[in-house]
């Protein structure tokens, strides 16, 4: 593993070099504050990576944007919302038979509550779809609660499946 080193104030530290998905080089600073006691200072984030991430690569300069490796125009134009979900949880696009099971998920688990229904009408005439969007989306914890630990692909699959109909239900209020 390669390292940066930074002096400061007559003291060098040596700090790991992390190379991206994209052969991108990163300096890992993580223990800078620890080590150090300073901070660094990037306003507007202009330099500063996140996190590490196997799913989006993104750079905006370039106008790059990338998932799993996929240019986002590629998927644009050959996928759909469906095998795009599939490919972000997973990791690949899905095989025939791997797609249609699914869309079957996702189908089956597409009704929301009736009580959320009851939801739509409290919002004005003239609230922005994405507003209601939100709050919808944070209520389905109260009328499907998981654990904090519970990673089952279930509920992923239900929440993909109910945004589509809360998204729908959105866009006619």
């Amino acid at each position: 593993m390669s390292t940066a080193s930074l002096n400061l104030d007559g003291k060098s530290y040596e700090l790991p070099v992390i190379r991206g998905t994209e052969h991108e080089t990163a300096v890992d600073i993580t223990k800078l504050l620890s080590q150090s006691g300073a901070i660094t200072m990037d306003p507007g984030f202009n330099s500063t990576g996140a996190c590490q991430s196997s799913i989006t690569f993104i750079d905006g300069e370039k106008g790059i944007l990338r998932y799993r490796g996929y240019p986002i125009e590629q998927l644009a134009e050959r996928s759909d919302f469906v095998e795009t979900s599939w490919l972000l949880l997973y990791g690949q696009l899905p095989n025939a038979e791997q797609l249609k099971a699914f869309r079957a998920q996702l189908t089956y688990h597409s009704m929301i509550h009736e009580d959320m229904k009851k939801f739509f009408e409290g919002f004005p005439p003239n609230a922005h779809p994405m507003a209601i969007l939100s709050a919808m989306v944070a209520s389905l914890s109260t009328y499907y609660p998981g654990t904090v630990d519970d990673r089952s692909d279930v509920n992923i699959v239900r929440l993909i499946a109910k945004v589509r109909t809360i998204a729908a239900y959105a866009y006619k209020k």
